[in-house]
Parts: structure tokens; C-alpha cells; sequence
């Protein structure tokens, strides 16, 4: 059997000192928060208590609409990252309501984010006014008598046609007041509409949509190529994109038009009954995509483009009781976790030090830099995605520690059998990986399969267990390629295990009577044998 070429091993340890470092710096910036975001479990959070209310006055709030309704806020809150949310309900019919708990998020942004019914639309603007009400009065000042008052008039204003007292309403809106520009109450697409912009800057005066927010398929948070603010982009159904591109060739072909100006080319994205930006159409769009600018904030984008893109809710959400709540795992038990996972992972270095001798210590370095490594990366996905630590992720890293140590059992045992072939240790360490290699990448496939399935069908702390378990897989297959293999490959280049002492865990007696040196001379005779034939 040929020998195989030799392993570099600087060069896959150079990459994992690379990896890891830049892991460090990212999760250890100044400035930034470089802890790990803890689950209800251990940290608390808040808990949000909604009543469902029935978006048609007087109509009868279904169970279905119900299960409609969790599952679109666990969808939303989960769009935050793995934040390990828990969505439910309480009691039935007409005394309903969902109970929605968020670790560690402010709670005035999951109010925000929960209640939102998310019921887009865009509408071509008829007119544009400042915010304050223009209420008629007369020479004195006074309004005229059976003129609408700015006090009666509430966002939204909408009629099944543009008439005057239509526009009398709009005129005597106050957007000034935060009520009216606030939102979350939800338009009818069918008819006109006065409303007001989020900012309470302007005023508008717009038609019936010519797409909902049930046309919208994808919705992202980007920021634009030498753009200055964040955007969020969306993506149309064929009904959706069909309807764009009639609305924007007409609208694109009128006039620019100034404030009070009618009609004009611009058209009014609306969201819970409030206008969130109102662009131009320059040109047709063809393409189904748009986008929404609004001077948002990364975040302000992200948590839009997270409601557009799960859909509406079937009913309007009231808060009723807005709570923090403490951990529902004691400091106990969650020191109780910890030492339990320290002890193990203290068996398992202890045994494989008194089995593998100095591979053991091999073994031992390789568990301290996945743990390293699975540290930092848990604080970067803590900063990215939101990622959140529940006891049952620290389960799942706990049972991973079983996998990691079979990585390296398998890589010491397949040396051992190679140097009972009569290969020498420099050429065992190599083919012995190329053979054990096999059997890692498929034994980790299958945890890491597992793992994926089990996250794609629970909810809650069970998809935490999944996340972890399989992060920590794919974490002991790098530093099994990037660090073990080449740790050993090192070792058996050196003096010291070649001569087979007894510590270095491939002595005589642990391999069956046959000693390194007895190996080395038989691969001798055999090529010899081979050279004389």
C-alpha cells in the first residue's frame, strides 16, 4: 500500500488560530455587549397578555382564527432569532386571550411588534395637506356651526367615495395628535382614506389600494448600495406584481404634483392605517419587487419587514397586561446543570487520560477548544440572531460533549489497528485519519440531521436542545479536522512517541503485545520480502 501524502499541520492549525481569533474579536469588540442572552428559564423576561378583538365590529372571533393568531405572533417572535419565545392561549371563545412571554426584550418592542395586525396597502394619493386640522370658521374665528371638529375626527377616515364631507373630515384632521398617528387600526383597502404619515408631518387624501398586503410573498430588511437608510424590499405575487405594474404605469405617466396638488404621480404605502412612506412612480415596475423607505433604522426594518413577511393577523390585538416575570428555573438548578455538565465533562477527560495516556491530553485540549470556540460562537449568534440559552440548550451542549469524545476514540483506535499492520506511527496517524474520517463525517451527519428535523418540527426549549446539539456537532467536526488530526499528526513525528513508552498510550501492552519498534521491523522484512520477489 502506497504511503499517503503527508498532512500540513500548521497550516490546519494556522486556519482554526484564525477562526478563532476573529470569532474572539467579533464576540469581544469594545462597545458592544459580549454576554450570552439568556431564555425565560433562566433570565425571565416579559409577558405580553392580548384579547383578541374581531377586526368587523360585532363579529365572532373563530377558533381557527385563534390558532391562526399564535401561530403568526410564535412566527414573529421567532423571526428575532432563536429566542426560545413561548406563544399560547388562554381560556375560549368570547373570553379568550394569548399570552405571549419574550426573554429579555424591552417590553414597550414586543407591544409593538405582537399587536401590530400588519394589514398592508398601497394607494395612489389624491391629495397631500400639512398636519395641523383646518376646521372652517368664520371672520371671528369661530367654527362654523355644524363644521366637523378636530376632536371628533380619528385615523382612519374612510368613505366609499370622495366627497365633500369626506374631505371635510380629512381637512379637519389633527395629525399633530400622537393618536392619530400611532396606528394599529386597520383600514378597509375598498374605500378612500384620510390619514396621517407615522411622523405626524403630513396628511393625505388617498384612493382605494390597488394591492394588499396579502399580494406580498417576501419581505427583507436591506440597506441599499450607496444608500444612506435602511429600506425594506418586497416581493408580489402574480396577482400583486400584475396589479403594480398597471398602478405604476398609470400613476408614472402623471405630472409631479406639490401639497394640495391633485392628482399626482405618487402613491402611499399603508400599514395599520397609518402611511409609513410615500415615494414616486418615475417608471413603470415590471419586475413584482418594491420597496418601502421611511428613514428606518436597521432595526425599525428588520421588525417590518418581519410582521409583512408572516402576514396579518385575523383579529386586532388589545394589551391587557404587559408583565416582567422572573426565571421559572432557580439559580439551584441552573448550577445544578452546570456542575452536572462539568463533572461529565471531567469523567471523560480523566478516562480517556488514563486510557490514551498522551492522546489523552490530545482528547483533553481538543474538549477545552470546542468549548472555547462553542463560547464565543454563542455570543455572536447572541449578537446576530438573537440566540437564547435555555437549560435545554445547555442539555444539548452537555450530550454533545458524548459526541466529541467518540470523535476521538475513533481516531485513537483506528491508529492503534494500523500500527498492528505494521505501519510505522508517522504513517498510521495519517491513514489512520483518512480511514476514521469516514466514520465521523457519517456519525455527525446523522446527529446533525437529527438535529435539523427536530428543529424544523418543535417550538419553544425543545428547538433550543435541537439548535445546540447541532452547533455543537458541527463545531467537533472542525476542530476534529482543523485541530486533533493535526495535534497528533505533530506528536507522532516527535522522538518521544515513537519510542512507544508507556504513556504515550501505544505501549505494547495496550496494543496487544506488539511494540512500535517489533511493528517497524516487521514492515522491514516486508518490504524487503517485497524487494526480493
Amino acid at each position: 500500500m502506497a504511503t499517503p501524502v503527508r498532512t500540513r499541520p500548521w497550516r490546519l492549525l494556522s486556519a482554526l488560530l484564525v477562526v478563532l481569533v476573529g470569532f474572539s474579536v467579533w464576540a469581544f469588540f469594545p462597545g458592544t455587549d459580549s454576554s450570552i442572552r439568556l431564555g425565560l428559564d433562566l433570565q425571565g423576561g416579559t409577558q405580553v397578555i392580548l384579547v383578541p378583538k374581531p377586526v368587523v365590529e360585532g363579529a365572532v372571533i373563530t377558533d381557527d382564527q385563534l390558532a391562526q393568531t399564535v401561530e403568526i405572533l410564535r412566527q414573529r417572535v421567532d423571526g428575532l432569532g432563536v429566542a426560545e419565545s413561548e406563544v399560547t392561549t388562554a381560556g375560549s371563545g368570547a373570553d379568550a386571550a394569548i399570552v405571549v412571554s419574550v426573554p429579555g426584550l424591552n417590553q414597550d418592542r414586543v407591544v409593538e411588534l405582537v399587536q401590530q395586525t400588519a394589514l398592508l396597502d398601497f394607494r395612489p394619493v389624491w391629495s397631500v395637506f400639512g398636519p395641523t386640522s383646518t376646521t372652517p370658521t368664520d371672520a371671528d374665528g369661530a367654527p362654523i356651526e355644524g363644521a366637523v371638529s378636530a376632536t371628533d375626527v380619528e385615523v382612519p377616515v374612510q368613505a366609499t367615495e370622495n366627497s365633500v364631507e369626506f374631505q371635510t373630515e380629512v381637512a379637519a384632521l389633527d395629525c399633530l395628535n400622537p393618536t392619530n398617528y400611532s396606528g394599529g387600526t386597520p383600514d378597509n383597502p375598498e374605500q378612500w382614506l384620510g390619514t396621517c404619515d407615522q411622523n405626524g408631518f403630513s396628511k393625505y387624501s388617498l384612493q382605494p389600494a390597488f394591492i394588499k398586503g396579502t399580494n406580498v410573498t417576501d419581505a427583507q430588511a436591506q440597506l441599499p448600495q450607496g444608500g444612506v437608510g435602511w429600506i425594506v424590499s418586497l416581493e408580489f405575487d402574480t396577482e400583486g406584481a400584475g396589479a403594480l405594474a398597471t398602478a405604476s404605469t398609470d400613476l408614472s405617466a402623471l405630472p409631479e404634483c406639490g401639497t394640495g396638488a391633485s392628482p399626482c404621480n405618487a402613491f402611499a404605502i399603508v400599514l395599520d392605517g397609518v402611511v409609513v412612506s410615500a415615494p414616486r412612480f418615475n417608471e413603470p415596475i415590471l419586475g413584482g419587487q418594491a420597496s418601502i423607505e421611511g428613514d428606518f433604522t436597521a432595526q425599525e426594518a428588520r421588525d417590518l419587514a418581519n410582521v409583512l413577511k408572516y402576514g396579518a393577523l385575523p383579529v386586532t390585538l388589545e394589551p391587557v397586561d404587559v408583565t416582567t416575570i422572573s426565571p421559572t428555573v432557580g439559580q439551584d438548578q441552573l448550577s445544578a446543570g452546570l456542575i452536572a455538565g462539568g463533572v461529565g465533562l471531567l469523567l471523560v477527560m480523566v478516562y480517556l487520560l488514563f486510557y490514551y495516556r498522551v492522546l489523552g491530553v490530545v482528547a483533553g485540549l481538543s474538549l477545552v477548544v470546542a468549548g472555547g470556540l462553542l463560547y464565543v460562537v454563542f455570543i455572536v449568534l447572541s449578537k446576530t440572531i438573537g440566540l437564547t440559552l435555555t437549560l435545554a440548550g445547555i442539555a444539548g451542549a452537555i450530550v454533545a460533549i458524548g459526541i466529541t469524545a467518540d470523535s476521538f476514540i475513533v481516531y485513537f483506535e483506528r491508529i492503534r489497528d494500523e500500527i498492528r499492520d505494521g505501519r510505522s506511527l508517522r504513517q498510521a496517524c495519517d491513514t489512520g485519519w483518512i480511514r476514521a474520517r469516514r466514520t465521523l463525517l457519517a456519525a455527525d451527519f446523522v446527529s446533525i440531521l437529527a438535529a435539523a428535523v427536530l428543529y424544523l418540527l418543535s417550538v419553544g426549549s425543545v428547538r433550543g436542545f435541537a439548535f445546540v446539539l447541532g452547533l455543537t456537532t458541527v463545531i467537533d467536526v472542525l476542530v476534529a479536522f482543523w485541530f486533533t488530526h493535526p495535534l497528533v499528526v505533530l506528536l507522532g513525528r516527535s522522538n518521544f512517541m515513537q519510542r512507544g513508552s508507556r504513556w504515550t498510550g501505544l505501549d505494547p501492552e495496550r496494543l496487544g503485545g506488539v511494540s512500535l519498534a517489533d511493528a517497524m521491523a516487521g514492515q522491514s522484512r516486508r518490504k524487503r520480502r517485497e524487494g526480493s520477489a
